[in-house]
């Protein structure tokens, strides 16, 4: 006997039960915030929308199937099964940090505050859930398959991301390292498998989807940028931040393109340097001086209901 579908809500604490968890009454917190010329009921009426937008879609799971819940905070010691069907309430940012631990179970976003997310990943409305969860069951269902990154280190660490990987100093502070480029294709300013030392305030490594977020305010600083990639598109841009140039260290390699059949190399310099992908630095690689990591487009694709 097979098993009934299985709803996992993805979601995570709002502000205001931030607030209220960190000074302990929604007096106290009311207080904290009128001292800082801030209103506690702006906050309160985005967490009650937060909430309604869940409760609205675990009304519309069918009775017969299973359901279980995951805050942001605890991804990445959920186990997801293959029959799951994720259904992600919240922010945009919120699919991206999902998307890392699913291996091909198919992701409905649901928008918990329309008119403030950009809705590039969050495509749809509490009212639609009733519809969206067979369909995202039914063959033939509209998907749309996003490219991820992947960062594999040396040592077999690895790490995934829809929207980008950093890599570079913990703290963000200089970074040390040589970067080359392996397989067809090169770089802005430099060709396919020149290796470059450099000092910077770390690389971005992003895909089609993260090209509307942190990688582009990087890439539209640069005077010649490489053509950003198409979210399904199997290819990823990538951008060295603040590359500076000296007796030892190069700056022309600092943006390009890479297929599918290339990698990014970074080579550590300093005594410790980090990898993580999506804003998430509490989930890192972490390399020591001599190590390497090799950055390219993932084989695993994150299947988004349209």
């Amino acid at each position: 006997m097979s098993l009934a579908p299985r709803i996992v809500l993805v979601h995570r604490t709002t502000e205001y039960e931030e607030l209220v968890a960190h000074h302990g009454t929604h007096g106290q917190a009311a207080f904290f915030l009128s001292s800082r010329g801030r209103d506690i009921e702006e906050v309160a009426e985005r967490h009650r929308r937060t909430r309604r937008a869940l409760s609205d879609v675990t009304s519309a799971i069918p009775l017969t199937w299973r359901q279980s819940r995951v805050e942001r905070a605890d991804l990445d010691r959920f186990l997801f099964a293959p029959e799951d069907v994720v259904v992600v309430v919240g922010q945009d940012g919120l699919v991206a940090n999902a998307a890392k631990y699913l291996t091909g179970q198919p992701v409905v976003g649901i928008d918990a505050e329309p008119g403030r997310n950009p809705g590039v990943l969050v495509r749809h409305r509490p009212a639609d859930a009733s519809r969206l969860l067979p369909a995202a069951l039914a063959a033939g269902t509209g998907m749309e398959e996003l490219t991820m990154v992947e960062a594999v280190a040396d040592d077999t660490q690895r790490l995934l991301a829809l929207n980008e990987i950093y890599l570079g100093a913990a703290g963000h502070q200089t970074a040390r390292y040589r970067l080359g480029i392996e397989g067809e294709g090169g770089a802005t300013g430099g060709g396919g498998g020149l290796v470059e030392a450099q000092a910077s305030s770390g690389v971005l490594v992003g895909t089609g989807t993260g090209a509307t977020g942190w990688i582009r305010s990087v890439w539209q600083e640069r005077g010649d940028p490489p053509p950003l990639p198409r979210p399904t598109e199997d290819c990823l841009v990538w951008c060295v931040r603040e590359a500076w140039p000296s007796p030892a260290t190069g700056t022309s390699q600092v943006a390009g393109r890479l297929s599918a059949t290339s990698r990014l190399t970074l080579t550590a310099e300093s005594e410790r340097l980090i990898a993580f992908g999506d804003g998430m630095e509490g989930d890192a690689l972490e390399l020591t001086w001599g190590q390497s990591v090799r950055v390219g487009v993932c084989g695993r694709r994150l299947r988004l209901v349209g």
